[in-house]
């Protein structure tokens, strides 16, 4: 092989990134990502918050109750995308090359 060609076709390479890289504002770029890692932290803390306020007496057992449902629900939706993602790179690992 000619070590030229494959010069050239770094070359290509490098100028048609950026044409494929996506913009920063546009939807498919992780800001959904993000967005739900900061839901699941807020659903987190609000959990803690409220089972704090019930301790001391400053929230009420059906309160502490949906607070509890709430974050177990988020942590069983991240273990599920967790899960998900892992078998996704076993898939990938698994491709012949």
């Amino acid at each position: 092989m000619d070590i030229r060609s494959s010069h050239v076709a770094a070359q290509g390479y490098a100028t048609a990134r950026p044409a494929t890289k996506p913009a920063p504002d546009s939807p498919g770029t992780g800001g959904g990502f993000a967005k739900m890692a900061q839901d699941f932290t807020q659903t987190l803390q609000q959990g803690e918050a409220t089972a704090r306020a019930a301790m001391t007496g400053g929230a009420d057992a059906h309160s502490l109750v949906q607070a509890l449902a709430q974050t177990e629900l988020a942590v069983e939706t991240a273990v599920t995308v967790r899960n998900k993602v892992v078998e996704a790179y076993q898939e990938i690992l698994r491709m012949p090359v």
